[in-house]
């Protein structure tokens, strides 16, 4: 396995555009080609992706909301369970923990392609909770700021 990496990685910088998800992958950016969660429970998140699947997610201009991982209909995108409080979504509580920076990757339309990755840069979990979402299941979100080193 890998070593986790936390911060930017080789000379990637916010606003890059990444292909693909495989993209992503190939270049150690974000490893997993189809997890939206690049983590370990000891050491916290490396990278998620920001991919509007998640009903939950909240998105700011200086925070966002992350919807945790599970309970959701690959079809629909709507929640169909409770979240539970597994390995990635304890992962990014972990994060929140040792204050590490999470890179960022976010979804986006591209004139040539289908959709491209936007890398936004290093964030920081600074909060979480476990409340019920738009579809009265219970989610964790987790609160993502800059991180500023």
């Amino acid at each position: 396995m890998p070593i986790s990496t936390f911060g930017h990685v080789g000379q990637a910088r916010p606003g890059d555009l990444f292909a693909s998800r495989l993209d992503l992958s190939l270049r150690g950016q974000h490893r997993p080609p189809r997890a939206g969660v690049c983590a370990t429970v000891a050491h916290g998140a490396e990278s998620i992706i920001l991919a509007d699947q998640y009903e939950d997610d909240e998105i700011h201009e200086d925070y966002f909301w992350y919807a945790g991982h599970g309970g959701r209909n690959g079809q629909t995108g709507r929640q169909v369970t409770d979240q539970e409080f597994n390995h990635r979504n304890r992962a990014l509580a972990r994060s929140q923990e040792t204050g590490r920076p999470v890179r960022v990757f976010r979804r986006v339309a591209s004139a040539g392609a289908a959709w491209q990755f936007r890398y936004e840069g290093l964030w920081r979990v600074v909060a979480h909770e476990h409340v019920a979402g738009k579809s009265g299941y219970r989610v964790y979100r987790f609160r993502l700021e800059p991180f500023y080193p």
